[in-house]
C-alpha cells in the first residue's frame, strides 16, 4: 500500500495476500486479505500513520485496539492481531462475510421477526460491552456486519469509551456518533451516560430494520437536530403495539427514564424465542484495568511508533464525515450575539488583517485581504430556547493562516463559551 491506503504490494507482512477494497472511512481503509499459511479470509483495516498523528488520534486508535482486544462475544467482530510499519497501521479483523446489514435492509423493511432476531444479537453483544464497562457510541447500520450464517456482528469501536474515561459528574462529555443516531442528551452537551445513548441508537436502528426509514430524518442537519431534541416520532401502522410500546421506551429523550438492557431483555416484545448467551468473566475490565497514560500494548508489535503524537481531540466528530473538509460543529448555551462578538474580538486582535462581515443576524464571515478571501464562515442556529449549534466552515484558500487562527485562537476562544 503506499501513503494514501492504496493497495500496492499484494502480500503484507509475506503473511496475508490483499484482495479488493471493501470500505472506506475517514481515516481508514478496509480489504478483504487471505491468510497464506491457513487460507482464512480477514478483514483488514489500514491506517495511515501520518494521518493518525495529524488527526491527534493516538490514544484514540490505542484504546480502539485494548478494547477490541478484550471483547469475546459471538456477536462481535475479533481483533487477530495488528501489525505495524515506520508509515502505516494494521488490524487484521474477523471478516464477515455477509457484509454490512444495511446494504441487505436498505430500501425495504423486515418483518418484525426477523427485526426481533437481528435487534435480540444486538442487544446481547451491547449486554455484554455495558457489563465490561465499554460503550459503543457510534451503533448503527453501517457497523453492524453480517456472518456466513447470517448472523449480527458489531464491530467499529473507533469511537468507544471505557468507564476510566467517565467525569466526576459520573458522565462522558466528548461529542461524537453519527448525526441520525445522536441521542438529544449528547446535543444537550451538557455530560451523557455511555450506555443509555448507546440504547437510544439501538432503537433508532429498530425503527429503521422494521420500518425502512429512520424515526428522524431531515436533509438540514439542524433541523434534525431540532427533532431529535424533541424526541417526537410517530411508529407506523403496521408496527405491532408491542414493538410500539418497546420503541418508545427505547426513545425516551429523558436518559434517566429511558429503557435499560435489562429491562429490554425483560419486555415481552423482545423476550420470544431469545436465547441467552453465556459468556466468559475472565474478562472483565473497568475503571482500575484501562489507563490511557499507564497502560502498555505488548501485543501491539511496533505500534509504539506512534508513541510522539500529541493527545487526543475528537471534538469534530459529533459529524465526522464533514472533518476532512474543514467543518466543526458544537453547541453552546451562550447567546449567538455573545458568540458573534467573540469572533469580531479575535478577528480585530489580529492587526488589522481580519475583518468580520455579517451575512444576516447571526452568520458572519472572517476575510482577510483586499479581495475579501473567506477564511472561516460561521454560522450560529437556535437548537432549543436554551441552545445553539455553533457551525464553523474554513475557507478554500490556502493561503489565509485559517488553520493556525483556528486551532490557536477562534476555535479556543470559542470554546470557553460552551
Amino acid at each position: 500500500m503506499d501513503d494514501h491506503g492504496n493497495v500496492r504490494e499484494k502480500i503484507l507482512f509475506g503473511k496475508y495476500e490483499l484482495g479488493k477494497l471493501l470500505g472506506q472511512g475517514a481515516y481508514a481503509k478496509v480489504y478483504h486479505a487471505r491468510n497464506l499459511k491457513t487460507g482464512q479470509s480477514v478483514a483488514i483495516k489500514a491506517m495511515s500513520l501520518e494521518n493518525v498523528l495529524k488527526r491527534g488520534l493516538t490514544e484514540h486508535v490505542k484504546r480502539e485496539i485494548s478494547i477490541m482486544h478484550r471483547l469475546h462475544h459471538p456477536h462481535i467482530v475479533h481483533i487477530l492481531e495488528v501489525l505495524a510499519t515506520k508509515t502505516k497501521i494494521y488490524f487484521v479483523l474477523e471478516f464477515a462475510k455477509g457484509g454490512e446489514l444495511w446494504t441487505k435492509v436498505k430500501g425495504r423493511r423486515l418483518s418484525e421477526d426477523v427485526s426481533r432476531k437481528y435487534f435480540q444479537q444486538l442487544i446481547s453483544a451491547l449486554g455484554y460491552c455495558h457489563s465490561r464497562g465499554v460503550f459503543h457510541r457510534d451503533l448503527k447500520g453501517e457497523n453492524l456486519l453480517l456472518d456466513e450464517n447470517l448472523n449480527l456482528k458489531v464491530t467499529d469501536f473507533g469511537l468507544s469509551a471505557v468507564t476510566a474515561q467517565i467525569q466526576p459528574d459520573g458522565l462522558l462529555h466528548t461529542l461524537c456518533g453519527t448525526p441520525a443516531y445522536l441521542a438529544p442528551e449528547i446535543l444537550a452537551n451538557k455530560g451523557y451516560d455511555g450506555a443509555k445513548v448507546d440504547i437510544w441508537s439501538c432503537g433508532i436502528i429498530l425503527y429503521a430494520l422494521n420500518a425502512g426509514y429512520f424515526p428522524f430524518s431531515d436533509r438540514n442537519i439542524i433541523m434534525l437536530y431540532r427533532k431529535i431534541f424533541k424526541g417526537e416520532f410517530r411508529c407506523p401502522e403496521w408496527m405491532s403495539p408491542e414493538l410500539k410500546r418497546l420503541l418508545h421506551r427505547l426513545l425516551d429523550s429523558n436518559p434517566n427514564t429511558r429503557i435499560t438492557v435489562d429491562q429490554i431483555i425483560d419486555d415481552p416484545w423482545f423476550k420470544k424465542g431469545y436465547r441467552h448467551i453465556q459468556t466468559s468473566s475472565d474478562d472483565l475490565f473497568g475503571l482500575e484495568d484501562y489507563d490511557d497514560s499507564n497502560k502498555q500494548y505488548d501485543f501491539l508489535n511496533a505500534f509504539d511508533i506512534i508513541s510522539l503524537s500529541h493527545g487526543l481531540d475528537l471534538s469534530c466528530l459529533i459529524d465526522s464525515p464533514d472533518c476532512s473538509v474543514g467543518v466543526d460543529r458544537f453547541v453552546s448555551a451562550e447567546s449567538p450575539e455573545r458568540i458573534v462578538r467573540r469572533i469580531v474580538e479575535v478577528a480585530e486582535a489580529e492587526e488589522g488583517r481580519m475583518t468580520v462581515v455579517r451575512k444576516k443576524d447571526f452568520a458572519v464571515q472572517v476575510v482577510q485581504g483586499p479581495n475579501g478571501d473567506i477564511v472561516f464562515t460561521v454560522d450560529i442556529h437556535r437548537l432549543t430556547d436554551e441552545l445553539v449549534i455553533v457551525e464553523i466552515r474554513r475557507g478554500e484558500n490556502e493561503d489565509a493562516p485559517s488553520l493556525e487562527l483556528w486551532k490557536d485562537k477562534l476555535r479556543t476562544q470559542l470554546r470557553t463559551l460552551v
